[in-house]
């Protein structure tokens, strides 16, 4: 097979650890692609991010741009797009869709052909935890594509993401607050001095899950339980035909979407929730998260995101998607909250080094780690970083090896190595399943932990931030870091690789919530 010139930078791939070749994938298996192209105007997009990243109030600072003045100016030429367009249809291709806001282009075809296009072998993978259709090496396109496609997503899909949940003592029918010290959300958002009189009205919070399900009868029954009435509004979105399909499986994915959707919707009941459903390979993590940013239906102002996995994992094509993605969403006034892992500070990873989970690595994401909370009465008495050991699980932290430090963290972080890189997370909340969240999945009370359970946290607070405030407040990092007082201070505590202190520290950041001083400062 003839290779149809340049390889697109980053887009190589490795076979996972433990996997072993079945040979080559159905070549007349039909998929779909998403081609990624250039910006409109890079340049701009990237003094706009800047700005942004920097703290300014210069015209980044003043107004978050709309959904049509971002795809006028930051949005995909229409003329590249018609370029991906001709070239689909050279190769036999299949124009599914084309979205110059998301800058994306999908395309259909057999495994043959698009082998063929984009110059890659596709074969059938087995290892430790299934199949999956993968490949080696780069992809590649033609001379007049070089320069506008920037990632080809969809070609492998092996799972790319985990979410960061840990199940409390197993599941089922748990008598909330007899023995143990869980807590509701509500008590939570209580225990952190949330703003009260404001329940997120008027705001959408986006939810990305790749897998799982939720039964709106457990819905109804939880927050009903919580004597919030009238519940959330919830609505599922299908992207990459993923759809709402409960497991029936507590422990799996269902715990993830139901965590994510109780917590969010407890903290702020009058925000409707978006749940943008993809499956968990890279294309369909990237498409779900455009989908939510440029919504103009649900037109979210805040997203969460409880899946990642380790920096190593991940392609710099799609490092590089995600990020600019964020970086859309901080121009259009979303806040993007994401866990930083369950892990410690391998994230996971058995090379004995130090690492980072991604997405919640990118400067345009606001990390978030973990803490194990201690309360008397409906006062918060103690809080410690988050660690139950090597098997039990501890909050993610640490420093990126993909992305710089941002000029908002150089005052606090520590050149720790690798030195220069982007220090995670940025804020905490409880994730101990000692002191986990009471909710309900596939018919039974549970209590589940996790910093999957913060981003959530967080991503309500948001919603009753922009309430109260009137408008978006976006991107929050560099506000954040010039108002470290607005947090909570954590200094116990370790995750296995960096140590609690004064100021930041790369296990809770600058600290959890203290939402009435948030108030004041965003």
């Amino acid at each position: 097979m003839a290779t149809p010139g340049n390889p697109i930078r980053g887009s190589e791939r490795s076979p996972l650890p433990g996997a072993r070749s079945l040979g080559p994938a159905d070549p007349n298996e039909r998929l779909e692609v998403t081609i990624h192209v250039r910006p409109r105007s890079g340049i701009a997009l990237a003094a706009f991010a800047k700005d942004l990243a920097e703290g300014h109030t210069g015209t980044a600072g003043d107004r978050h741009m709309t959904h049509e003045e971002f795809e006028r100016t930051h949005g995909a030429e229409p003329a590249d797009l018609d370029k991906v367009e001709n070239f689909a249809k050279a190769h036999r291709l299949v124009v599914v869709e084309r979205d110059a806001a998301r800058r994306s282009v999908v395309l259909s075809g057999s495994v043959a052909d698009l082998s063929a296009a984009f110059g890659v072998t596709l074969l059938s993978y087995e290892h430790p935890g299934g199949t999956y259709r993968g490949r080696t090496g780069a992809v590649h396109v033609p001379d007049d594509l070089k320069d506008i496609v920037q990632g080809v997503f969809g070609l492998d899909n092996r799972p790319q993401a985990k979410p960061h949940l840990r199940m409390r003592g197993g599941h089922g029918n748990i008598q909330w607050h007899a023995t143990s010290p869980s807590f509701t959300p509500p008590e939570l958002a209580k225990l952190y001095d949330f703003p009260t009189g404001v329940t997120g009205s008027g705001q959408c919070i986006g939810i990305i899950e790749l897998g799982g399900g939720y039964r709106p009868t457990d819905l109804a029954t939880y927050f009903a339980e919580l004597n919030i009435t009238p519940a959330p509004r919830v609505v599922p979105v299908s992207v990459d035909h993923g759809k709402n399909r409960p497991t029936g499986d507590p422990g799996g994915p269902d715990g993830e979407v139901m965590l994510d959707i109780e917590v969010a919707g407890a903290v702020a009941p009058g925000a409707h929730v978006a749940v943008y459903f993809a499956p968990n390979t890279d294309r369909g993590f990237l498409d779900a998260i455009t989908t939510a940013i440029h919504d103009k239906r649900n037109n979210p102002s805040v997203i969460s995101i409880s899946w990642g996995s380790a920096e190593s994992a991940w392609t710099p094509q799609a490092t590089q998607a995600f990020d600019q993605a964020f970086q859309a969403a901080a121009a259009l006034g979303i806040t993007i909250c994401v866990a930083a892992g369950d892990d410690g500070a391998s994230d996971g990873v058995t090379d004995g080094q130090q690492h980072v989970d991604f997405p919640a690595s990118s400067p345009f994401a606001l990390a978030c780690g973990g803490t194990r909370v201690t309360a008397t009465g409906s006062s918060l008495s103690s809080e410690v970083v988050w660690n139950d050991g090597p098997t039990g699980g501890a909050t993610g932290g640490g420093v990126s090896s993909v992305f710089a430090k941002p000029t908002w963290q150089a005052a606090g972080v520590p050149a720790v190595p690798p030195p220069g890189g982007r220090g995670v997370p940025d804020v905490a909340g409880d994730a101990d399943p000692a002191s986990g969240y009471d909710v309900r999945v596939d018919g039974s009370d549970t209590v589940i932990g996790g910093t999957s359970a913060v981003a959530p946290l967080w991503a309500g607070l948001v919603a009753l931030l922009n309430q109260g405030k009137g408008s978006r407040v976006g991107y929050l990092n560099p506000k954040l870091y010039a108002n470290a007082g607005a947090l909570r201070d954590i200094t116990e505590g370790n995750n296995n690789g960096f140590a609690a202190g004064p100021g930041w520290d790369a296990c809770t950041g600058l600290g959890s919530p203290i939402g009435t001083k948030l108030v004041t400062v965003v």
